[in-house]
């Protein structure tokens, strides 16, 4: 039925926990943060997790820009630790995009489900991620061979879960209708519940087992049991 599978890339398929908290470390190690005063890594990582995700459901809405939530979030965060240094927070969100893309964990059996379905249908990206930035991901973690296109929310003008990002994506990749189109991701609002709002069926990536009440297309807990269904 389907001609189409349409991937989110960050927790998905690419390991964004570990890729990032290593980014992290290296940018504590890389800015000397324990000599000012920040001696918990842990403490630290923790605490910009909190302002990333909370910037980014601002970005979402459109109430920051893109570069106000790259560099804020570092600022935020050392700001809670005392340490009020602007200069400081947009070296560190450089060094963070310039590291993070260079990392390669993949959530197990990435590869493997990606050469299965790469034989049956046409693989696409869809991501909110920045366009230079998930580039080099795919690039670097060596997934890029397996997509046709890759759509981002600067491509499109839109943001998951908005419809117009998935109508866009339909279009780029030349779906004839939203029935040759499956949706695969971990976030039940942004992939799985946007892309069905925009006609398509849709797969809920749940390793946590998040207990929710919504009626996805399709559930697995592990990217191997995609198999089952395509």
């Amino acid at each position: 039925m389907y001609k189409h599978l349409f991937f989110d890339l960050d927790h998905t398929l690419w390991d964004f926990d570990t890729n990032s908290r290593e980014t992290m470390l290296r940018i504590y190690r890389l800015f000397d943060l324990e000599s000012r005063g920040i001696t918990d890594f842990d403490a630290f990582y923790n605490v910009y997790n909190g302002h990333n995700d909370r910037l980014w459901g601002r970005f979402r809405k459109g109430f920051i820009k893109r570069d106000e939530l790259r560099w804020k979030r570092m600022w935020h965060t050392l700001l809670d630790f005392q340490v009020p240094h602007t200069q400081t927070a947009h070296e560190m969100s450089s060094a963070y995009l310039e590291i993070l893309p260079t990392q390669k964990a993949l959530i197990p059996n990435a590869k493997e489900v990606l050469e299965y379905c790469s034989s049956k249908y046409k693989l696409h990206i869809i991501t909110n991620g920045f366009e230079t930035t998930q580039t080099q991901k795919l690039v670097q973690c060596g997934l890029k061979q397996y997509f046709s296109e890759l759509i981002t929310s600067e491509k499109s003008n839109a943001i998951k879960p908005q419809r117009d990002i998935f109508l866009y994506a339909q279009q780029a990749a030349g779906a004839g209708d939203a029935n040759e189109c499956l949706m695969i991701g971990d976030a039940l609002e942004i992939d799985v519940l946007g892309a069905m709002g925009a006609g398509w069926d849709a797969v809920y990536f749940n390793p946590g087992k998040i207990v929710h009440s919504a009626k996805p297309t399709y559930e697995i807990d592990a990217l191997q049991a995609l198999l089952s269904i395509v």
